[in-house]
Order: structure tokens, then C-alpha cells, then sequence
């Protein structure tokens, strides 16, 4: 019987930050995009490689918004100001756009821009909006740039995809014979968490398709982070984030602190490699069974969201649906 791989670790922690992980670390010469980047994690995470001067392209639906960043973080003092670019993730045309204007290698994706909405809404497309806009919405800019991470990778040995996923994802699986919400009762929350677990399960399939092209991707969990994201909780999606709070399934985080989970997935050579995990706190969590109870495994991934057939699944799905091979 074959040993279990050891966990990946990093000398990181919950309580780590940005700027502990990219301390000493020089990302010259490093070309990234960051989607939702005009607040919150996705503004952090931007700010700390620009620091550590990677050239980052703010990918946001709100360019003055977007502006307003790569000015703030110039005066900081990075080495390039941000460029700031249009993408509306369940635009499937604006997809399409920021996917063709770029051009040249790109050496790290970080899909970070989310989505959390209180009632059910669809896209022009009739698709359930969370799941349109955090998963398909980054299916399709990533594949759409697989050439540009191929050639990124060629480059620099290697290129990476950072996804955010949630614990959140514990509450579901994907539901393959109703992703949109055609016939079941509508739940925000479970859509959400169908969502997060397609972000974790997309970052096995492609490390699985792509690491012979020098491309790995891998999921991270930021954790208990104030952000715009709640902004449109409902009042039982409040009261359950404050039960989770309650029985110890998290605790807040700075947004220091939240992004640093994805920078250690861009950056720290314990991931330069090696691709399809799912990191919590600065680690690889370990994997819990699919009838687990969340708050006895508050750092854990439910087999679900690491599954290679649901995986290679979800990828033909999503392909025929954004008509991206």
C-alpha cells in the first residue's frame, strides 16, 4: 500500500502577512493579472507583487476605480504602476476582449475577483450568476490565456494560476444535473459554495492538462476577511457567517493576512511545481470526507473539491458552455 503524499508545508502561518511571505523576494521581470483588484483581497494582493515588482494588470469592471488602485499604489512606491484593464467576469464578451487585447507572456493568474449575491439572478445566458461569474467568468479568461501562461512558463521555468476558493465550498458539491438552478429551490449560499468548490476542482483539471506545459495551478482559502463581498448578505447569510464565528470554524483576518495564502501559492518555491492542491493558512489543508461537519474540520477540503473525475468533468461541462475548448 502506497504511503500518503505529505501535506505541503510553508514557514507561514495564519497570522502571516503579504509583505512577511514576499519579504527578500524579487519579482522582476514577472507579468501578472489579478482579477477584482480595485478592493479588498484582490487590491492587496496586487499591491504586494507591484511591491516586489512584478508588473500587475488590475483586471476590474470599474476603471476609475481601478485607476484610483494603480495610483495609490505608485505613490507607494512600486517599482511599475499597475496597468488597470476592463473585465467583467460574467460578461462572456468582455472575456473574450481583455483575452485578445493582451499580448505577451504571462507568468501568474490570479483568479480573485468573487461574487456573492442574496437572491437568485442569471446572466443574459439564463446562467446562475455566482456560478457564471466566479467560476465560468474565470474558466474562460484562463484557457483564453493559456497561451500567454505557456509561453510565461517557457520564459521563466514555470507560470502559475492562483484561484480563491472558500471554505464555504464544505457546504456543497457540484451539482451536474441542475448547475444553474432550473429545478431546485433556490439557496444563495449553496450556490456560492458550488462555486468555491468549481475553483478548487478547476485548478486540479488544469494542473492536470497543463503542468507538461510548465503551468500548475493550485486553490487557496483566505479565510474570515471583511471585504466588499458581503456586502449583499442576506440577513440568514449573515446570522450563518455569524454561527460559523461563533463555533470556532474561523476567526477575521486582516486583509493582510487573508492575501498572504495567495501569495505563498504565487510565489514560494514549495508551489513552484507542483499543482491541484488547495492551501488554508499559508498550507496545504488536508482532506476531509464529503459528509464531514464543517465545524469539526474548519481548515480542512472536502473530497469533492480535489475529486479528478468531477474535475475532468466540470472542465468538459464548462467548455461546451463558454464554448472554449
Amino acid at each position: 500500500m502506497t504511503a500518503p503524499r505529505p501535506r505541503i508545508a510553508t514557514p507561514f502561518t495564519a497570522d502571516s502577512t503579504t509583505d512577511d511571505v514576499l519579504r527578500g523576494v524579487d519579482l522582476g521581470g514577472v507579468w501578472a493579472v489579478v482579477t477584482g483588484s480595485s478592493s479588498g483581497l484582490g487590491r492587496e494582493t496586487a499591491r504586494a507583487l507591484a511591491a516586489a515588482g512584478a508588473v500587475v494588470t488590475l483586471a476590474v469592471r470599474d476603471l476609475a476605480a481601478g485607476d484610483a488602485v494603480a495610483d495609490e499604489i505608485a505613490r507607494l512606491g512600486a517599482p511599475h504602476r499597475p496597468q488597470v484593464a476592463l473585465l467583467d467576469l460574467a460578461d462572456q464578451a468582455s472575456v473574450s476582449r481583455f483575452v485578445g487585447s493582451w499580448d505577451g507572456p504571462l507568468h501568474l493568474l490570479v483568479n480573485n475577483a468573487g461574487l456573492v449575491t442574496g437572491g437568485l439572478e442569471r446572466t443574459p445566458e439564463g446562467w446562475e450568476l455566482q456560478f457564471a461569474t466566479n467560476h465560468l467568468g474565470h474558466f474562460a479568461l484562463t484557457v483564453g490565456l493559456h497561451r500567454a501562461l505557456a509561453s510565461g512558463a517557457a520564459e521563466r521555468d514555470g507560470a502559475r494560476i492562483v484561484s480563491l476558493s472558500s471554505t464555504a465550498h464544505m457546504r456543497s458539491g457540484i451539482d451536474f444535473h441542475d448547475l444553474h438552478f432550473e429545478h431546485r429551490p433556490y439557496d444563495p449560499q449553496i450556490a456560492y459554495a458550488q462555486a468555491k468548490t468549481a475553483n478548487s476542482l478547476f485548478a486540479v483539471e488544469a494542473t492536470r492538462r497543463w503542468s507538461s506545459d510548465g503551468i500548475v495551478a493550485n486553490t487557496v482559502n483566505p479565510g474570515g476577511v471583511a471585504t466588499g463581498l458581503q456586502r449583499h448578505f442576506t440577513p440568514g447569510q449573515k446570522a450563518s457567517l455569524d454561527a460559523a464565528e461563533a463555533a470556532g470554524v474561523f476567526s477575521w483576518k486582516t486583509v493582510q493576512q487573508g492575501a498572504a495564502t495567495t501569495i505563498v501559492a504565487a510565489v514560494r518555491p514549495e508551489l513552484a511545481h507542483t499543482g491541484g492542491h488547495y492551501l488554508d493558512d499559508a498550507q496545504e489543508a488536508y482532506t476531509v470526507p464529503d459528509d464531514a461537519d464543517l465545524a469539526d474540520h474548519p481548515h480542512g477540503v472536502k473530497a469533492w473539491a480535489l475529486d479528478p473525475v468531477a474535475a475532468e468533468r466540470l472542465w468538459t461541462v464548462s467548455s461546451a458552455l463558454v464554448r472554449r475548448p
